[in-house]
C-alpha cells in the first residue's frame, strides 16, 4: 500500500488539514504508529495520543477540534471509525490471492468461479459449486454438494461437511467446523445410548461472519440456519436445528442448545448457555456468563444464572453486597424481641 493522504482522504470522502501530499504505507494504532502510517480517533479515551503520535495521517471526526499543537496532518470525515474500517478493508484486499496451488484435491465434477484462491492441501469434494473471488486457505476440507457464494473467505483448517449451504459474502475463520453430526442420542435398554442419525444439513446466509473454533451442527432433520448478517466470535456452539435471526451478535463461548430460535439484532454475551427449544425474541440482550432456561420477549434485557430482567439482577446484587448486614441486624432484633418477652 502506497497512497498519498489526498488520494486516501478521496476514497473515505473526507478532507485533508495538512500536508496533502505525504504518502502512507501502511495502517496502526495511534499510539504505536510511525512515520509513514495512517491511524484513526473515534473514541476519546485515545484523544490525548493525538498530541503524540508519531503518524503521518489520522482520520478524525469532522468537528474534532485539537486543543493542543498537532504533528500530524488530519483527514476529517463523519465517522472515523467506519471510515478506517472501509480503509482496513480496502488493505485487505490488496492482499488478494489467485489461482489453485498443489497439491489440492478437487473433485472433477467441482464448479469452480472466476479469479478463485484454493491454497495449498485443500479438498474439495463431488457436485461442490463455489462462487467467483471466494479465497479458500491451505488444509480446508470441503464435502460433497456443498455450495459456496460469491466473495466468501474460507481460512486455513475449516471443515465443512456436505449438503452445506453458504451464502455470499461469508467470513469463516480457521479451525471452524460446520455441519457436523448433532448431538442426539437416544437410551438403549438402560444400558447404553444409541446415536440417533442426523440426516439434515447447514445454511448460513450472506454476510455472516464465524469466528475460530466454533461448531456448526447439520440438523438432525430440516436445517441449522445462521440468517443474514449474522456475527459468531471463537469457540460458539450452535446444536442441531438452531435458527439464529439477521443480524444477531453473540460473543464467545456461547453455547446454543438444539432446536432454539433466537430473533433478529439480538445481542448476545461471552459464555452465555441456552437450553434446547427455547424462544428467545428479537432484540433480546443477555448479558454475559447468563444461563437462558426460559423464553424471552421481544426486546427483554436479561443477566445472571437463572437470567432474569436486568432491574432485578441489579437490585439482587445490591442485596447480596449487604446480605451479612441484613443477617447481623436480623439477628439483633430478634435478640431484642426476646428480651422484650
Amino acid at each position: 500500500m502506497k497512497y498519498t493522504i489526498q488520494q486516501i482522504a478521496n476514497f473515505l470522502q473526507g478532507t485533508v488539514d495538512g500536508d496533502a501530499g505525504t504518502e502512507i504505507n501502511n495502517l496502526a494504532k495511534i499510539e504505536e504508529a510511525q512515520p509513514g502510517d495512517i491511524s484513526f480517533l473515534a473514541n476519546p479515551v485515545y484523544t490525548p495520543h493525538i498530541y503524540t503520535t508519531n503518524a503521518s495521517a489520522v482520520i478524525v471526526r469532522k468537528d474534532f477540534n485539537p486543543e493542543k499543537t498537532l504533528h500530524t496532518n488530519l483527514i476529517r470525515v463523519d465517522d472515523p471509525y467506519e471510515a478506517f474500517s472501509k480503509l482496513l478493508e480496502f488493505y485487505n484486499k490488496n492482499h488478494d490471492k489467485t489461482g489453485i496451488e498443489s497439491p489440492s484435491n478437487i473433485s472433477d465434477s467441482a464448479q469452480i468461479g472466476k479469479d478463485v484462491y484454493i491454497g495449498a492441501y485443500t479438498y474439495i469434494g463431488k457436485n461442490v459449486k463455489i462462487g467467483n473471488h471466494v479465497k479458500i486457505f491451505p488444509g480446508t476440507f470441503i464435502g460433497d454438494d456443498v455450495s459456496i457464494g460469491d466473495n466468501s473467505l474460507i481460512f486455513a483448517n475449516v471443515s465443512i461437511y456436505h449438503d452445506t449451504q453458504i451464502g455470499n459474502n461469508v467470513t469463516i475463520h480457521s479451525g471452524t467446523v460446520i455441519g457436523a453430526d448433532g448431538f442426539g442420542f437416544v437410551p438403549n435398554n438402560g444400558k447404553d445410548f444409541k446415536k440417533v442419525p442426523q440426516i439434515g444439513h447447514v445454511i448460513i446466509e450472506d454476510f455472516v461472519e464465524i469466528g475460530s473454533n466454533s461448531s456448526i451442527d447439520r440438523a438432525t432433520m430440516g436445517a441449522t440456519i445462521i440468517r443474514r448478517g449474522v456475527k459468531l466470535d471463537n469457540f460458539i456452539q450452535v446444536a442441531h436445528n438452531v435458527e439464529i435471526g439477521e443480524n444477531t451478535v453473540i460473543a464467545a463461548l456461547t453455547g446454543i442448545s438444539g432446536s432454539t430460535k433466537i430473533g433478529k439484532n439480538c445481542m448476545i454475551g461471552g459464555q452465555v448457555g441456552i437450553a434446547g427449544h427455547l424462544k428467545i425474541g428479537n432484540n433480546v440482550k443477555i448479558g454475559a456468563q447468563s444461563g437462558i432456561s426460559h423464553h424471552l420477549k421481544d426486546g427483554e434485557i436479561v443477566v445472571g444464572t437463572p437470567a432474569l430482567p436486568i432491574r432485578n439482577f441489579k437490585k439482587s446484587t445490591i442485596l447480596f453486597k449487604n446480605l451479612e448486614d441484613l443477617y447481623n441486624r436480623i439477628q439483633k432484633l430478634e435478640k431484642e424481641l426476646k428480651q422484650l418477652k
